[in-house]
């Protein structure tokens, strides 16, 4: 299960501010900071069989690393998302054209997207291509990922940008996550993100998903 928190950041200048608040600099691992490109395709069916039963499949490349990810059974609420996810490495940077379901074989809700999908074709419906300054804090009680994401959403109908934070919880109390976010949140007046980039570039598609 993935828990982070969503933040909209107003612009570049804050984000560089969060990026090196001193008080978020005494919980962070120096060594796991780093600064990487992103490019994310998001796929699904012609009929849109995976968006209509809430879920999301999707390629992304970290780095030099490919994975495969399967997102299902979102809600979010005051920039909360709790999902479930399973993410599989990946060594063909092909499948960014024409992935396959089979990635997904060995877990129960791949096979129930594998079934959902039948023989119909996975099509490429938006990209996202940003960077990603992240590191890890570590309270002691709790560990996490701060995120902070500038760049694109890329669509068929347009362009949407990015500039967001996101608070991964990795281990620990979800109780210390919305303690790190409210103070980041209250310090740098950041609006709560109750969509995922995902959810925004659906929306901002032309409207075919009934």
């Amino acid at each position: 299960m993935e828990i982070e928190l969503k933040y909209l950041i107003k612009d570049k200048n804050v984000a560089e501010a969060i990026w090196e608040d001193p008080y978020l600099e005494e919980f962070g691992e120096v060594d796991s900071k780093e600064t990487v490109y992103m490019k994310a395709a998001y796929f699904d069916t012609e009929d849109y069989i995976l968006s209509k039963n809430d879920i999301a499949f999707r390629i992304r490349m970290e780095g030099n690393r490919v994975v495969a990810s399967l997102k299902w059974n979102g809600s979010s609420e005051e920039g909360l998302h709790v999902r479930e996810e399973v993410n599989v490495p990946v060594d063909d940077p092909a499948c960014f054209l024409q992935p396959s379901p089979d990635i997904f074989k060995e877990s129960e809700q791949g096979r129930i997207m594998m079934d959902l999908v039948g023989d119909k074709v996975l099509n490429n419906l938006l990209e996202m291509h940003f960077i990603r300054r992240r590191i890890r804090l570590d309270t002691h009680k709790s560990i996490f990922e701060l995120a902070i994401d500038t760049g694109e959403i890329i669509t068929n109908d347009g362009t949407l940008p990015i500039c967001e934070l996101e608070i991964e919880l990795f281990s620990g109390e979800e109780e210390d996550l919305l303690s790190i976010g409210e103070y980041v949140a209250e310090k740098y007046q950041l609006t709560p993100l109750n969509e995922s980039k995902y959810a925004r570039g659906l929306k901002f598609l032309s409207n075919k998903i009934t």
